[in-house]
């Protein structure tokens, strides 16, 4: 019996996409996200598609290196003026000034056996 040509056609290649090694991802994103993907795509010289612009959007993502920002020193002086103040207004009125500023000091640099883990301080080595 004479096979036909479909059935040869099947045999020396397989119909659908070839075996990659990636995985399909749907995502779902807001009218101005995709306003915004798309201007960043139309910058680009070669002008990806959304799949291609999205892939490379992640990649950058991935791969940059951001460290905790310091704070400045003039915004940590003011936030130890601000619980300063709180403080004062908390503190107990018949304590005596020493053991007020007593208080006042653990409050504001934090119990000792945290203050190591803290990054909001520079640390001194």
């Amino acid at each position: 019996m004479k096979r036909s040509r479909l059935d040869n056609a099947k045999k020396s290649k397989k119909m659908g996409r070839p075996p990659v090694d990636s995985e399909a991802v749907t995502v779902r994103m807001t009218v101005d996200a995709l306003r915004s993907l798309d201007d960043w795509r139309r910058a680009q010289d070669d002008l990806p598609g959304r799949p291609e612009a999205i892939r490379q959007l992640v990649e950058l993502g991935l791969t940059v290196k951001v460290r905790p920002r310091q704070p400045s020193r003039a915004h940590a002086v003011r936030a130890k003026e601000m619980a300063a103040k709180t403080i004062d207004s908390l503190i107990d009125p018949a304590a005596s000034t020493e053991e007020v500023a007593n208080r006042k000091r653990r409050l504001l640099k934090g119990p000792e056996e945290f203050r190591e883990a803290r990054v909001d301080c520079v640390k001194k080595t």
